[in-house]
């Protein structure tokens, strides 16, 4: 198993820990796992085409039910409940969800091809350029929308907001969306001209369509912040795509309104 795989299973399994220490599980969630194990076979025990497209398909289909916080059994903590952040800013609520994570556990386990072998120095070399370009057009803009404004803080709640999102958030959907579909996509289109490109912005446009429950803004920008996490992938693999989504979601929490102003 690759450097990259084990580390990616340590510190899920870490978020997970502190995640698990605050919230609860259900009877429910035996369905979940059992149905997660069921499309982990299919995939990576299974030659037949079938059977392994069967895998991937309810995979997926969990995968959106635990992004939507849709299925029973994962009673999530309230780690930050209703906080401003700045004097201009909305309240914000973070939770310390038990379900996402588990799609990042799954593709680790069942899809060790998302795992592209490369130097810590490749990596942190494209995360230096991948960063503030990603960073500055996407804050930028959210600026321009109206949406965020300049707020430099570093409040109490930093170091439990930093965990969650670089353990919970940033590494899993990493994971999902440029490990697993960005990486599947330019397999499924290498027959084309540009499927690099083609698979990045397939990838990010499905990333900004994820948002869209916050609006259209949340969602332009989120398209527009994957198309820099699709690049450090293709460039320098998961460490410097994951590098990227957390150092761009540190600057927004740090330097600007968080989550947004209150409207």
């Amino acid at each position: 198993m690759s450097a990259q795989r084990w580390t990616s299973l340590f510190l899920l399994s870490l978020g997970y820990s502190l995640a698990l220490l605050y919230g609860q599980l259900s009877l429910p969630v035996v369905i979940t796992f059992g149905l997660l194990i069921m499309a982990g076979i299919c995939v990576s025990h299974f030659q037949h085409r079938a059977v392994r497209l069967f895998g991937h398909a309810l995979f997926i289909a969990i995968a959106a039910g635990l992004a939507s916080h849709w299925l029973p059994g994962f009673l999530s903590a309230r780690a930050i409940a209703g906080v401003r952040l700045s004097p201009e800013a909305a309240p914000y609520s973070m939770y310390l969800n038990l379900d996402e994570p588990l799609i990042g556990f799954w593709i680790a386990i069942a899809c060790p091809w998302v795992f592209i072998a490369l130097s810590p120095r490749r990596w942190l070399a494209v995360t230096s350029i991948a960063l503030p370009v990603s960073a500055a057009a996407c804050l930028s803009t959210a600026m321009v929308l109206g949406l965020v404004g300049w707020s430099p803080k570093w409040p109490e709640q930093t170091g439990i907001w930093a965990l969650n999102n670089l353990l919970l958030v940033a590494l899993t959907e990493e994971l999902l969306f440029r490990g697993y579909l960005q990486g599947s996509l330019k397999r499924w289109l290498q027959h084309l001209p540009c499927h690099d490109a083609l698979a990045i912005g397939m990838a990010s446009a499905l990333f900004g369509l994820a948002h869209i429950g916050a609006g259209w803004e949340w969602a332009l920008l989120a398209g527009i912040a994957g198309t820099g996490y699709g690049v450090a992938y293709r460039l320098g693999g998961l460490p410097a795509a994951v590098l990227t989504h957390f150092g761009l979601n540190l600057l927004h929490f740090s330097l600007f309104t968080y989550p947004m102003f209150d409207r």
